[in-house]
């Protein structure tokens, strides 16, 4: 009786309860904060438990970590799910950082701003965006010149010689296994389109189930830049393809050209739009 009565008192306070996540497999952007946006990584060794805690518990939901970036005050993950485990995951890691931290820095309470937010990735396109986004955090702080020179993102790890465990099965360490460290650095040094992130963000939140069918297909892609006929023809035809969902980086691997090369393209080329309209 004591349970049901505390629970009407919780239905009474709360007329509108909080609806539950739909988790459905695949990609998601994770971002969470320190409440009233406090410092929530005070020092190095809090730093490496939240990375140790992120990896352990991805091993046991079974999920794919691709990128992260661990600043100050909040965090930014990029996972894969399979099956119903997201909330699960999240609970564990941000519950047991959480108690690490106060326990350490003697303090009570609660230590992250609510439940954590979450973007499903409906593309291939809005994920290579949201990688350089995550990555570039850093960056665009002030705190660092290059991502890979932050110590807390997986940028770091990515471009060194081991790839921990953690990352191995990242999209990152899958694309380029082929390729130099050189190539990857380029590649993490794009800057994202983070007016094209905020559009992809309010698409994300109208899902209701991934759409297989929509997955850019390379030899489609291939199939489509064989009618270029001439390097203008071909510029207007790449922002064409990454207008559609097709990544820089498969159109740079089916051109056989450097994927900054195609960011210049794809830039200069909205800029064009732009003056026409």
């Amino acid at each position: 009786m004591l349970y049901s009565s505390n629970k009407s008192r919780e239905q009474r306070n709360n007329p509108m309860p909080r609806k539950p996540r739909i988790e459905i497999d695949g990609f998601y952007h994770i971002v969470n904060r320190g409440v009233e946006q406090r410092v929530v990584f005070e020092d190095k060794e809090d730093y490496e438990y939240f990375e140790e805690l992120m990896c352990f518990y991805a091993q046991a939901h079974n999920i794919t970590i691709h990128n992260y970036c661990l600043m100050s005050n909040h965090y930014h993950l990029l996972i894969e799910v399979k099956g119903e485990t997201l909330s699960k995951y999240m609970r564990q890691l941000n519950m047991n950082y959480a108690i690490y931290f106060n326990k350490k820095h003697h303090r009570s309470g609660h230590l992250w701003q609510g439940r954590f937010k979450s973007w499903f990735v409906t593309d291939e396109a809005y994920l290579y965006t949201l990688i350089l986004y995550i990555e570039n955090n850093p960056v665009k702080a002030g705190i660092v010149t290059v991502p890979e020179a932050y110590p807390y993102s997986s940028a770091n790890y990515l471009l060194s010689h081991e790839i921990p465990q953690c990352l191995q099965n990242s999209w990152v360490a899958r694309n380029f296994s082929q390729e130099s460290q050189e190539t990857i650095r380029e590649f993490f040094h794009s800057q994202p389109d983070i007016d094209q992130l905020s559009e992809m963000k309010k698409a994300a939140s109208l899902v209701e189930a991934p759409n297989t069918d929509k997955k850019p297909n390379e030899d489609k892609l291939r199939s489509i830049l064989q009618k270029v006929k001439d390097k203008k023809g071909r510029n207007a035809l790449i922002l064409q393809c990454y207008e559609q969902g097709y990544s820089q980086h498969m159109i740079a691997k089916v051109l056989g050209i450097s994927q900054p090369a195609v960011n210049g393209i794809v830039q200069r080329e909205k800029k064009k739009v732009i003056v026409i309209t």
